[in-house]
């Protein structure tokens, strides 16, 4: 048991005594013959009849030997592919040593929800993308794993309480006492809001997060089924926030029930917006609205409600249904293994490209394919067909090809002129993307054509100097990662702007 605080230095130098007898315990090549840690899973035939998560989580023992393989390198790539700049080689090699207090200290600099980001992040394509173990033509370290684990360890041991207090207390103690009093409102609890109220926080501000509906967690308590992201790990992230004094106002639609002057009137000097894209995209096409076609947020707010008030039980049942999701995306695979657990016959994926460029991550692909769903791949909607009572009935695909490659340099799919399928189907999900679905803050403030707030990159300022935006209102839909990393970029750069016009009153 530590009797002091760690300072930063202390918790993710490299210099450290410790983390230089670390690296001598083993040699280069002893730590790379050490195999990729394989995390337990959920039986497929068992898991599509429930709602339990299907990954189990690395034990203590899997998790310290996979943080062996970690080399602890000079300039690691793993930081610069990590959206909100985890320490990642400090934290691994914590739980190296079994210091898992400090490695949660570590991550807690950092990042609000560590037990999500390493759920749900696509690690393969950030973190792990540049972990060194890829130009040594191995797996790389299991970054997202070890991040979950050491979540997940500190919040389930008897440790939990000190450990939360610790991180905090060594956060805290850093707060300005400049910046006491300055209210700041947040608009949207979900993962980018959170992100920038729990930096905020931090710094020594009065924050309040106002959320439009009745449960807090935006994406990552509507849009994502627990058997990807367990719901009490997601309630337990925002206790964490709200442990830093954070306020959170739910029912509160900024724009609508609570105008946008009244912010203003109360006092905040600040506002952050992150209300994400909830807005539906649609192909339009003949039949897509008839009854039977369903968007994603309808269909996932209903699967992952299905015991909520609003909806009353089994209101999703689909036994010996036919589903089809329209899209590739992480959403869609959410979406067509939900129908599997809701009792559907036949599951199938509908995506316009080749199977090598779907875009969800490869785990999600995977516990799809484990699970009966079926691909059909360069396959693309063209309309959707009733029955004789008006519902529908079936779907028409056509089936395409990829040509040339666009200015992306993914090759674009045409069509192959006649080659139409009918297939039925009892219900379609479409996962063709989002909207953003600004709130009414002020007609001053300049957004695009599609309604995404125009902000300045680096910062996440808006035309309107003291709104701040991020997220999938600003990007369009997106990551969780990236989401966060918008409001970490924000936080800072509205508390240095409070902080110049602090320093320049002072001044005067």
């Amino acid at each position: 048991m530590m009797n002091r605080q760690l300072t930063e230095q202390e918790l993710t130098s490299r210099e450290q005594p410790w983390r230089e007898e670390l690296r001598k315990r083993l040699t280069t090549k002893e730590r790379t013959a050490i195999p990729r840690a394989v995390m337990p899973e959920l039986d497929p035939h068992y898991r599509i009849h429930t709602n339990e998560e299907v990954a189990q989580g690395l034990s203590i023992e899997q998790a310290v030997v996979e943080s062996r393989r970690c080399l602890d390198c000079p300039d690691p790539g793993c930081i610069k592919g990590c959206p909100v700049s985890n320490n990642i080689p400090s934290f691994i090699k914590n739980i190296e040593r079994r210091h898992f207090r400090e490695a949660l200290d570590v991550l807690s600099l950092t990042t609000v929800l560590p037990a999500v980001c390493g759920r749900v992040c696509p690690q393969e394509k950030q973190c792990e993308a540049g972990c060194i173990y890829n130009k040594l033509k191995k797996p790389p370290v299991a970054i997202g794993n070890l991040e979950r684990f050491i979540a997940d360890f500190n919040r389930e041991t008897a440790h939990q309480h000190s450990n939360e207090a610790q991180a905090d207390s060594a956060i805290t103690s850093a707060k300005s006492p400049f910046f006491a009093g300055i209210k700041i409102a947040v608009i949207g609890s979900g993962p980018s809001g959170l992100a920038f109220a729990g930096d905020m926080a931090k710094r020594g501000y009065d924050v309040t997060v106002f959320e439009a509906l009745d449960r807090l967690g935006g994406v990552l308590k509507y849009g994502i089924p627990e058997f990807c992201l367990p719901k009490d790990v997601v309630n337990a992230e925002i206790v964490k926030v709200a442990a830093l004094g954070v306020k959170f106002e739910k029912n509160s639609f900024v724009g609508t029930t609570l105008p946008y002057d009244s912010l203003r009137a109360q006092g905040f000097k600040g506002i952050y917006v992150a209300t994400g894209a909830g807005k539906p995209r649609y192909m339009g096409i003949p039949g897509e609205y008839l009854p039977g076609v369903m968007t994603a947020n309808e269909y996932l707010i209903r699967y992952n409600l299905v015991r909520h008030e609003i909806y009353g039980q089994n209101v999703m049942s689909l036994h010996r249904k036919r589903v089809a999701v329209i899209g590739a995306g992480n959403t869609a695979m959410d979406a067509v293994r939900a129908a599997l657990r809701m009792g559907a016959e036949k599951a199938m994926i509908v995506y316009r490209r080749s199977e090598e460029e779907i875009p969800a991550r490869a785990d999600e692909v995977r516990h799809a394919r484990e699970e009966g769903v079926e691909f059909l791949t360069l396959h693309n909607p063209v309309e959707y067909i009733a029955g004789p009572e008006g519902t529908l009935r079936a779907m028409r695909l056509q089936r395409m090809q990829l040509g040339e490659p666009d200015e992306s340099g993914r090759r674009i799919p045409v069509e192959i002129p006649g080659a139409i399928d009918e297939i039925e189907v009892d219900l379609v999900v479409l996962c063709v993307g989002y909207m953003p679905n600004p709130p009414e803050l002020s007609t001053d403030i300049n957004k695009s054509g599609k309604g995404e707030i125009l902000v300045d990159e680096s910062s996440g300022k808006s035309s309107q100097p003291s709104i701040y935006a991020g997220g999938d209102i600003v990007r369009g839909a997106a990551t969780v990662i990236l989401a966060m990393g918008d409001g970490r970029r924000a936080a800072k750069a509205m508390s240095e702007a409070f902080e110049k016009i602090i320093s320049n009153t002072s001044l005067g």
